[in-house]
């Protein structure tokens, strides 16, 4: 059989065809707009997202390498936290409020310290982020009152990708628990926290674990694609659980870590565990357990921001010639461009370059970046150890990760191994992997990942190199605190 992995992303969708041994055949990537109606807000229009898909769809299976009548089922991994509200008439009320939107300040902290931090993490296992959907709820049912009243169905956005495709009103545990609505621990929406927000369990999605089958490719969308068969649809993960399932990192302890957009640590539990100070997050994994993560909100966009904004160039390879990567560089760099989820949970707060001189080159200041994002990764790392976990090694993936010299200086950073792919294809293959699971091509997660997932390099920590960063480290963490009193 042959199975569809769709990463329903910020700025575009991609969808790759999988064979049933783990081989992706072919790949396909739609872009569509981000919209900033006003400074730290992000929205898109639901419509966009299906739309796009469609299109990847019908090319996907147009390729040569696609057997129409062996693609059994469809997984679908997606941004988390976004709010997409439906009308009595299935309309979207509004544009979709994202992820890594920041308008939600007053009702985040609302939450966190009227409701208070104990009660969250009681009712959900985890404390309120700007980023998160309740926070957003309780934005629109303030400000946009008539729109709030209206919403007879709130869902996450590759949740409607699967509305759209289906007509079933589904959500998975994984992308659920970053809605601060779920009970996490207990796999159940919390009655607490949706009296809190003034929303009835009726407008809210069933609730899946992650390779179950929710429903079936609609008739008249197979009839578009040239389909005759059946085609399964799974409830599919949120974008790092399905990249985790991508990555292998299903074991107990296991770790990944994606330089992407944003940055993730997503460390694989057996059993439900809390962070401490709540700073990383608790939440549901796609097989069937538990993962604790820590999010920056600016990664590899650092990057992105600083080549292509500021310096106006797209030669990536070319500006790293001059990094060293030897822990002597002068230069730090705060990279919270857009404020910072873990473990500072604070949108305000935004990016530095520090200590720069006369003599300070451009290279410096690129190789600050990397530093600086890897930095911020070691935080959540940490806290993830003060819980006892032992890591010693991590997957990587995103579009930092395909930096050497980036890899280099993450391993010294964390002092862990770093374990490359041979096969990265971020959540598009994890949420393909999923659809084999629902098929029943493999009996658990872990069975298809352990077949499918493979590594090709091992980045070793530099042991002179660790000890160099780990001074450097220890500045670093006395910076945010400083930089917050003057943003």
């Amino acid at each position: 059989m042959q199975y569809i992995g769709i990463d329903l992303g910020t700025s575009s969708v991609k969808l790759i065809l999988m064979e049933k041994d783990g081989t992706v055949l072919s790949s396909i990537s739609k872009e569509y707009p981000v919209c900033y109606p006003k400074p730290g807000w992000s929205e898109q229009n639901p419509e966009d997202w299906f739309r796009q898909t469609l299109v990847g769809l019908a090319e996907l299976i147009a390729a040569e390498q696609a057997d129409k009548i062996r693609i059994g089922g469809i997984g679908i991994g997606g941004q988390m936290h976004g709010l997409v509200a439906l009308d009595g008439k299935d309309q979207v009320i509004r544009p979709a409020i994202l992820w890594n939107d920041g308008r939600t300040q007053e009702e985040t902290e609302f939450l966190n310290t009227v409701i208070g931090k104990k009660k969250l993490v009681e009712y959900t296992g985890n404390i309120a982020f700007a980023g998160f959907t309740a926070p957003k709820i309780l934005w629109m049912k303030k400000n946009e009152p008539e729109k709030f009243y209206s919403i007879r169905k709130i869902m996450l956005p590759k949740d409607y990708l699967v509305y759209r495709l289906t007509g079933t009103f589904s959500t998975d545990v994984s992308d659920a628990s970053g809605m601060l609505l779920l009970d996490v621990q207990n796999r159940r929406w919390s009655k607490e926290m949706l009296e809190i927000c003034g929303i009835r369990e009726q407008l809210l999605p069933e609730i899946h674990e992650s390779y179950d089958i929710i429903g079936y490719v609609k008739p008249e969308i197979k009839r578009g694609l040239g389909l005759s068969q059946n085609i399964i649809v799974a409830a599919g993960a949120g974008d790092n659980a399905a990249a985790a399932v991508g990555t292998g990192t299903v074991e107990n302890g296991s770790c990944n870590i994606s330089v992407g957009t944003s940055g993730t640590v997503f460390i694989a539990s057996d059993r439900y565990r809390v962070g401490e100070n709540n700073a990383i997050h608790s939440f549901g994994h796609a097989n069937g357990k538990y993962h604790l993560m820590g999010c920056m909100l600016s990664a590899a966009s650092c990057l992105k921001w600083w080549l292509e904004d500021i310096l106006k160039t797209g030669d990536y390879q070319g500006e790293q010639k001059g990094i060293k990567g030897a822990a002597n560089n002068r230069v730090f760099f705060l990279p919270y461009l857009m404020g910072e989820r873990s473990p500072h949970n604070d949108p305000n707060v935004r990016g530095a370059f520090l200590g720069l001189g006369m003599d300070t080159t451009r290279a410096q200041m690129m190789e600050s970046i990397f530093e600086g994002v890897s930095f911020a990764l070691k935080d959540s790392i940490g806290i993830a150890e003060s819980l006892g976990i032992e890591i010693k090694k991590t997957k990587l993936c995103g579009g930092g990760a395909k930096s050497p010299i980036w890899q280099q200086i993450l391993s010294n950073i964390l002092n862990l191994k770093i374990e490359i792919l041979e096969m990265e294809e971020g959540p598009a293959l994890g949420a393909a992997i999923l659809a084999a699971v629902a098929c029943g091509e493999y009996a658990t997660v872990e069975d298809a990942a352990k077949s499918i997932v493979k590594v090709k390099e091992t980045i070793v920590p530099e042991a002179e190199m660790v000890e160099a960063y780990q001074k450097k480290y220890q500045v670093f963490r006395k910076l945010y605190p400083a930089i917050k009193e003057i943003v």
